[in-house]
């Protein structure tokens, strides 16, 4: 009887164990369906604008999938900006709800950091993704299309600055006055800073400073060397320069350009550049000239060291980016400017 009584109690505890076992983790519903848009059908077109940053653009709203389980859910709504169809996604907003408000300079800015181009409508294709674990299959929803129309965000970079003797000659009012100077930027805030400045006379001397002004520090040197509080730098020919300092280093590099337009567009095609001439004055380099239906770039002492293209043909440039479309054929008056930290072109017909 007592063996008896084991062994029911083995086969009892056995019947547990196996039913406990099939019991554990929840059941994910077959088809639980995907994300859908309730507050907006897709196919509506926003122009932001600067003035109304702070006021709320809309609110995006979305059914949830039903898993069969209570689970915390991650709704992702992605961005295809390449036109890849979603291989590249970017995340245009993550959060645990089914709805989230979204002003004007939050939408603005999600859009500059993925690279749209400001001041034209672009058409973002975007898709619902929700996510619940490794496990779970993720369900996407279908894609929607809104228009948008960025402006631009001015981005205060870290900046040094070029006085010298060259300053009243070349443009920059005042010889020697930090507070006129041209102005490196440091893009990547490295402490690494570029920028272009011109030398309408050769045998001219310079520094840079820290400030504008002559109190927060400056540096000198020479040969490529630079010491704080260094001697004055010598610009022994005259021209246009692009002036490259890394302080990490104390180190700095000079390069004379002359600059010109090449491309399937231009009289030269591929093969030759067609000259620009700088404006002292405006401070930007400028051509009038007849191009076709192709493709400019900017290029450097007629090789392709240094060249600027545009990645997103919105007016900026970018070293060594992509081809600049001219949609038609005529008179242009084409303008490169390269004064600023952000560099620039444009292209308008005549």
């Amino acid at each position: 009887m007592k063996n008896l009584i084991i062994s029911l109690i083995a086969i009892f505890g056995l019947l547990l164990f196996t039913s406990c076992e099939d019991s554990v983790g929840p059941v994910v519903n077959s088809d639980p369906g995907t994300p859908a848009l309730t507050s907006h059908s897709g196919g509506e077109s926003f122009v932001l604008n600067e003035e109304d940053a702070d006021e709320e653009l809309f609110t995006l709203s979305w059914n949830a999938p039903d898993f069969g389980f209570s689970a915390a859910v991650t709704y992702t709504i992605e961005m295809d900006v390449d036109g890849s169809d979603f291989e590249n996604p970017v995340t245009f907003v993550e959060t645990n709800q089914t709805s989230i408000s979204l002003t004007v300079a939050q939408v603005n800015n999600r859009l500059n950091v993925a690279g749209v181009p400001f001041g034209i409508e672009t058409e973002i294709p975007m898709r619902i993704r929700a996510h619940v674990n490794a496990d779970v299959e993720d369900r996407i929803s279908e894609v929607f299309i809104f228009a948008f129309t960025p402006y631009e965000i001015i981005i205060e970079f870290p900046e040094i600055y070029v006085p010298g003797g060259y300053q009243s000659a070349s443009g920059y009012t005042n010889d020697w006055s930090p507070a006129d100077a041209p102005a490196l930027a440091s893009r990547s805030d490295d402490n690494r800073y570029e920028g272009y400045v011109y030398f309408a006379d050769g045998g001219q001397e310079y520094k840079f400073t820290a400030e504008r002004n002559w109190d927060d520090g400056d540096w000198g040197g020479g040969a490529g060397e630079l010491e704080p509080g260094g001697g004055n730098l010598l610009m022994e020919d005259a021209g246009y320069y692009k002036i490259n300092v890394d302080l990490n280093n104390l180190t700095y590099q000079t390069l004379r350009t002359e600059w010109g337009l090449i491309g399937d567009a231009t009289p030269g095609g591929w093969d030759a550049d067609t000259d620009l001439t700088y404006d002292v004055d405006d401070k930007v380099w400028r051509l009038t000239v007849d191009l076709t239906a192709g493709e400019i770039k900017f290029r450097a002492n007629d090789a392709w060291d240094l060249n600027y293209g545009s990645e997103n043909a919105d007016g900026t440039l970018q070293e060594g980016a992509d081809n600049i479309p001219i949609q038609e054929a005529g008179n242009y008056t084409v303008e490169l400017d390269l004064s600023g930290p952000i560099y620039r072109y444009s292209v308008e017909l005549n």
